[in-house]
This record gives C-alpha cells, sequence and structure tokens, in this order.
C-alpha cells in the first residue's frame, strides 16, 4: 500500500477517536472534517466545521484532534481550521452516525 495513503487511513482512524462530548458519535462520522491535506514533509491541514458555531467544547476538540493526529507516524505538524461555509447540517453525517442518532 503506499505509504501516503496509510498515513491518511492512519490520520482518519485517530479522527474516528475524537468525540463532542455532548454527542455520543465521532467528529469524522459526524461529518466536521471537511478536507484533509498532508504535505510531503508531513504538516497536517485539517478544514474541520463544528455543529454549532458556538459550541463551548469548541478548544477541547481542536486540543484532542491536534494531540491525537500528531500521534500519527508521518505527521510532523498539525494546522487544524475551523471553518463555517459550508454549513454544517445532518445530512453530512454518514449513515452510521445517523442511525446512532435515531435520524434513520
Amino acid at each position: 500500500m503506499n505509504e501516503f495513503l496509510e498515513i491518511e487511513e492512519n490520520i482518519v482512524r485517530m479522527l474516528k477517536t475524537v468525540f463532542d462530548p455532548e454527542i455520543p458519535v465521532n467528529i469524522y462520522d459526524l461529518g466536521l472534517i471537511y478536507k484533509i491535506d498532508l504535505a510531503e514533509d508531513g504538516k497536517l491541514t485539517l478544514d474541520m466545521t463544528l455543529t454549532a458555531p458556538n459550541c463551548p467544547a469548541v478548544d477541547f476538540i481542536v486540543e484532542d484532534v491536534r494531540m491525537k493526529v500528531l500521534s500519527v507516524e508521518g505527521v510532523n505538524d498539525v494546522d487544524v481550521n475551523i471553518v463555517f461555509d459550508p454549513a454544517w447540517d445532518k445530512s453530512m453525517m454518514s449513515e452510521e452516525a445517523q442511525l446512532e442518532l435515531g435520524f434513520l
């Protein structure tokens, strides 16, 4: 397997261990991750959103994301950008997440 793809898969695996403290579904399956951009030098840029612009757990979530993806071999630096365009809505959740939260 391509080493680059393996690193990206490990990043996704780590993102699936990050939870909004108020929602029992990980941020990846919630559809909060908009972009994963890994440069060849190991610098990772993540664009993510929140379920609500005034989310009180934003600092906790961002720090959890940063610490966990930095633990992935091949990631040397992480830049987490919080974006609100496009605005998040429940249609961005995985089917599994929608089922878990009772939307299906």
